[in-house]
């Protein structure tokens, strides 16, 4: 997609930390939440990520400056138009470097890939830099201290058996966070939200 939203980098403003994903419903959030419920009160030093925070990241882009965002804005809303909704369900659970524990994504994943390929494509089309990293769809839960080595395997352990309803994808979200800025509770915030296959934007 040949979108012009190239970026004048001269005396780059205040910057933003900024990701695009999908969000599972409320139903399919209290299903999982239902089933990890247990281990909030038997696993209380894991920094767990607020529910309604949960999302499945389609493309990282890190800290950009201020005025980018507002450029990224025609493009995504397009793209999201065009795109049809993946059904999908929360499925299993995992983790990484035994400090991160996730669960897993099953449904239509091709759709999925498809959809994260092309929003990679239209955002590199506006001058971002994207690291090529394989997507790797799941949907963070907590993160443990380090010399923690058991508690990411523990929740994911509660998770082996999990297999949530299936839902469709409603929206491609664009959203800021706070992450890395200080022991703060990782906090996110949508800058804008689209349909997927829809006309009406929904800004945060």
């Amino acid at each position: 997609m040949g979108y012009e939203c190239r970026v004048n980098e001269q005396n780059p403003p205040a910057t933003v930390r900024v990701f695009i994903a999908l969000a599972p419903p409320d139903p399919a959030k209290e299903e999982l939440a239902q089933e990890l419920r247990p281990l909030y009160g038997t696993h209380p030093h894991v920094r767990w990520n607020r529910v309604e925070d949960w999302h499945i990241t389609l493309a990282f882009l890190g800290e950009l400056p201020a005025r980018t965002v507002p450029l990224l804005r025609p493009p995504l809303a397009d793209l999201a138009a065009a795109h049809r909704s993946p059904r999908l369900s929360l499925h299993g659970g995992g983790t990484f470097d035994e400090r991160v524990a996730w669960s897993g994504i099953a449904g239509d994943l091709d759709a999925l890939h498809l959809l994260a390929a092309d929003v990679r494509s239209v955002v590199k089309g506006c001058g971002v830099t994207l690291e090529d990293r394989p997507l790797r769809p799941h949907l963070t839960l907590a993160r443990v201290r380090r010399g923690d080595h058991t508690s990411a395997a523990e929740i994911a352990a509660r998770l082996d058996g999990f297999r949530g309803h299936a839902w469709h994808a409603e929206r491609l979200h664009l959203v800021g966070s706070n992450a890395g800025r200080g022991q703060e509770q990782i906090r996110y915030r949508d800058i804008e939200a689209w349909p997927l296959g829809g006309t009406r934007s929904v800004e945060g």
